[in-house]
C-alpha cells in the first residue's frame, strides 16, 4: 500500500486549513482532507471557562485512506505541520468551526495554539495527551451552549479534525517538472507565419492572486534586505505584477524563461536568499505555471492557424 506525503501549496487556489471541527468518529470530505483518524481525545481544561484542548494536527503519522478501490496512507512532516498551524491564524480563521464535518457552528474561537517543542515540559503533558513532539496544539473556547451542553457534555464529540487543502507532493513535484519543461521548450519554439516573423500585439493580465501575492512578498522580503536582490528588471516585473498589470506575451515569454532557469536557485526555507526572492518577485511557481499555461495556449492557437492555411496535397 503505498504511502503519501501531504503538503501545502501555497501557489494554489485553495490551501491551508480552512476550519477546525468537533468530531467522534473519522470520515472524510469530497472537496478536503477530514482527518479523523488523526484524533485524540481532549481534555476539559476547565469546565467553569468552557475551553477544550487537543490536538489539531499530529506529524508523521499514517493515516489510512481510501479513494475508491485504492487504498493508501497519507502523513504530514513536522514542518507542514507547522506551516499549517501558522496559516490557520495568518488567515483569522479561528472563530471557524464545525460539527462532524457537516454543520458550520458559531461560538467556538481558538484561543491558544503552539506546537509541542517538549513533551514533558509542554502544556498538553499536565492533561495528560500523550502527543510526538510536532505536534499542533489547540484550546478552543466553547460559547455555544448547545455545542457544550449537547455535544461535549454529552460525549458525543471527543476530538478536534481539521478540514483542509493539501497536495500529493511527488504529484506536485512531478508536475512541477514537466512544466519547467514545457516552459522551456515554448521559449525555444520558432513562432513563424508562411510569411515571415509574427507580430504579436496582444496582452495578458489574468493570472491568477496567487503570482500577485508572491511578487508582493518578494517585494516586501527584498525591503527587509535593504532591496539588494534582483535587477532593476525583476523590480520592475514585481511592481507590474503585484498591480495587476498586462503584461506582453514577450513579457510572459522572458517571465517563464527566467522562472525555469532560476528555479533552481529558489529555496522555499530561506527567505533571506536572493535566489528566492528574485524568483518571487518575479511570480514564483504560481508564475511559471501561468506563463506555460499561456504560452502553450498562444503556441496551440499559432499551429491551428498555420495549419488552417495550408494547401491540400
Amino acid at each position: 500500500m503505498r504511502i503519501v506525503e501531504l503538503i501545502i501549496d501555497e501557489d494554489a487556489e485553495l490551501y491551508g486549513i480552512d476550519a477546525i471541527s468537533l468530531v467522534d468518529r473519522p470520515a472524510i470530505e469530497l472537496d478536503f482532507i477530514a482527518l479523523k483518524e488523526q484524533r485524540l481525545e481532549f481534555a476539559e481544561a476547565d469546565k467553569e471557562k468552557r475551553i477544550l484542548i487537543g490536538p489539531a494536527l499530529v506529524p508523521d503519522k499514517p493515516i489510512y485512506r481510501k479513494n475508491g478501490e485504492e487504498e493508501f496512507y497519507v502523513y504530514f512532516s513536522k514542518g507542514t505541520v507547522r506551516k499549517a498551524s501558522e496559516l490557520y491564524l495568518k488567515h483569522g480563521n479561528q472563530a471557524k468551526h464545525t460539527l462532524e464535518h457537516e454543520h458550520t457552528i458559531h461560538g467556538l474561537t481558538v484561543v491558544e495554539s503552539w506546537i509541542v517543542e517538549n513533551k514533558e515540559q509542554d502544556k498538553s503533558a499536565l492533561y495528560d495527551l500523550d502527543v510526538p513532539v510536532g505536534t499542533w496544539m489547540v484550546a478552543v473556547k466553547v460559547d455555544n451552549e448547545a455545542i457544550w451542553s449537547e455535544w461535549v457534555k454529552e460525549g458525543k464529540v471527543k476530538g478536534f479534525s481539521i478540514e483542509g487543502y493539501f497536495v500529493d507532493k511527488m504529484k506536485k513535484n512531478t508536475e512541477d517538472e514537466m512544466l519547467a519543461e514545457l516552459a522551456k521548450a515554448i521559449v525555444k519554439a520558432d513562432k513563424r507565419t508562411k510569411t515571415g516573423t509574427r507580430v504579436v500585439m496582444e496582452s495578458y493580465d489574468d493570472y491568477p492572486d496567487a503570482v500577485k501575492n508572491n511578487a508582493k512578498r518578494g517585494i516586501e522580503l527584498n525591503e527587509k534586505n535593504g532591496n539588494k536582490c534582483a535587477t532593476q528588471t525583476g523590480k520592475v516585473r514585481a511592481q507590474q505584477l503585484a498591480n495587476g498589470e498586462p503584461l506582453s506575451l514577450e513579457t510572459v515569454k522572458r517571465m517563464a524563461s527566467y522562472l525555469q532557469r532560476a528555479e533552481e536557485y529558489y529555496d522555499e526555507g530561506d527567505m533571506t536568499s536572493c535566489g528566492t526572492i528574485s524568483y518571487l518577485l518575479w511570480g514564483g511557481k504560481a508564475g511559471l505555471r501561468w506563463a506555460a499555461a499561456k504560452l502553450s495556449q498562444e503556441l496551440m492557437k499559432e499551429l491551428k492557424k498555420e495549419f488552417s492555411t495550408k494547401p491540400e496535397n
